[in-house]
């Protein structure tokens, strides 16, 4: 889906490990851009992906395209798919002011982990000093009527949480009907609840 509707759907599916190169293309339109427990401005957003796979390597480009105001957001990444394991570095390029300055991005690092209808990840800020650490959760709860659910669990300190310090951020379920999916979250530190939903073309 996204850095999309939080990183739990990235969790639960991964990336498929492929034996030749092909190249990806789809795009959500969302009702609100959610993120690890937190609404981004903005409103609605189109969020296209473009990717190039090879073998279990993928390298793309994902973007969130506000419909009203607010900031575009670009962001590069290239990922790693070694079954049950999962590596994922990824540049936010509107994070800094020069494209071409090393200083001045901000890299995270994010491995993840999955076992039967479990899942588990985490990501880490790797340049410039920041301390920003995310860890989350993740169940899938298999076919309920018409809908794939999961739950996520996530937690995080500095830019995750309202003082700094390491705080439960996120409570999430999850559901996706063909090319629909939805989420509803609470932030359990900041005590807010937040909904949104979204169709892949």
């Amino acid at each position: 889906m996204m850095r999309k509707i939080i990183l739990s759907a990235v969790l639960l599916t991964g990336l498929a490990a492929q034996a030749f190169a092909e190249v990806n293309v789809s795009a959500d339109v969302v009702s609100r851009y959610l993120w690890r427990g937190q609404q981004m401005a903005g409103g609605m957003a189109v969020q296209p992906d473009i990717n190039y796979t090879t073998g279990s390597v993928t390298i793309g480009t994902w973007v969130s395209q506000p419909m009203m105001d607010g900031m575009t957001e670009t962001n590069l990444y290239v990922s790693l798919d070694a079954g049950p394991l999962g590596i994922t570095i990824t540049d936010y390029t509107d994070a800094h002011n020069d494209l071409f300055s090393v200083g001045d991005h901000l890299i995270e690092v994010m491995a993840t982990y999955s076992s039967g209808a479990l899942s588990a990840g985490v990501a880490i800020h790797a340049l410039n000093g920041n301390e920003d650490l995310w860890v989350e959760l993740g169940y899938d709860m298999g076919q309920m009527g018409d809908a794939d659910v999961s739950l996520s669990l996530g937690l995080g300190n500095e830019s995750y949480s309202s003082n700094g310090d390491p705080k439960l951020a996120l409570f999430g379920i999850n559901a996706s009907q063909g090319n629909y999916f939805a989420s509803y979250q609470i932030n359990v530190d900041r005590k807010a609840n937040m909904a949104m939903i979204g169709k892949t073309f």
